[in-house]
């Protein structure tokens, strides 16, 4: 099942057309996406049976993010051990570090951003995941019970922000509007072969800067939502961005970043892709 929020409304993807949740239902569910979350089981099995029209067209540049209001929203560093490298780390034997990108980031799969004025803008694509049903001391075992879906994501860095002062600013640094889109819709976990094997890529101006696959994250999905919540409940419709790999720009030699007019495409595999166009 692929979920969508469509011009700020609950949609189900069918065969690449969207069907209003909230119509179809006649009023059951609400067309909130972010609601969405608080009754996924009882969404899930009116989902299942549900005899679906047939659904409506729509331009990817109206999709928002399937999560666009997250009450918690935890972010993951240095979750390949190629992407701590890179870094000047060694990769993490305990939790890795854990930050937030604020509300006010979040954005849809198709957007324009504007560049910090002096800044190092960064690009890393991620596999992002939303939670379902609350999760609390949750085991490895029975954790993608509590994933709602997963999502493409960029963890958009501004660099010189980010590393500045005596303690560094991870969540500012990567909390400027536009800096975490996510989309292009959610898919259910039981769409994929296999959830936890899932390749990433990333390209600027169709010059591909990152390519991974989820097998090789320190922490996989499961590890993570066992080890946050062994700290914190997590909610339903919390995001989960889980690292990127090896390619960004402040691992390169020379550095690279971001500039006003390139197109920085970003795509996990089973998903779809994100398109984020830059400006000054």
């Amino acid at each position: 099942m692929r979920i969508a929020n469509l011009s700020g409304r609950l949609a189900l993807i069918v065969d690449g057309k969207a069907v209003d949740v909230e119509l179809v239902s006649e009023g059951g569910f609400s067309a909130d996406p972010q609601a969405v979350y608080e009754r996924w089981e009882a969404f899930r099995a009116w989902a299942a049976d549900a005899d679906l029209p047939a659904g409506v067209a729509f331009e990817p540049a109206d999709l928002g993010s399937p999560a666009p209001a997250p009450r918690q929203t935890l972010a993951i560093g240095l979750n390949y051990r190629d992407h701590a490298s890179e870094s000047g780390f060694t990769a993490p034997e305990g939790l890795p570090p854990v930050f937030t990108k604020y509300v006010t980031s979040i954005s849809g799969p198709v957007t324009e951003v504007k560049l910090p004025a002096d800044g190092h803008t960064d690009w890393e694509v991620e596999l992002v995941a939303v939670i379902g049903r609350r999760a609390e001391h949750v085991d490895e075992a029975d954790a993608w019970s509590h994933v709602a879906g997963l999502a493409v994501g960029q963890d958009i860095s501004e660099r010189v922000v980010q590393l500045a002062g005596p303690a560094p600013q991870f969540s500012l640094g990567k909390s400027y509007p536009g800096f975490a889109p996510i989309g292009p819709w959610l898919v259910t976990p039981d769409e994929f072969d296999d959830p936890g094997d899932l390749e990433l890529r990333c390209a600027i101006n169709g010059e591909e800067v990152q390519k991974g696959r989820t097998r090789d994250l320190i922490f996989s999905v499961p590890a993570l939502i066992a080890g946050l919540s062994a700290v914190l409940p997590l909610l339903p419709g919390d995001v989960i961005f889980t690292g990127t790999p090896a390619g960004v720009g402040l691992g390169r030699a020379p550095q690279r970043f971001l500039a006003a007019g390139d197109e920085l495409v970003s795509t996990v595999e089973g998903i779809g892709e994100l398109r984020q166009t830059f400006v000054a």
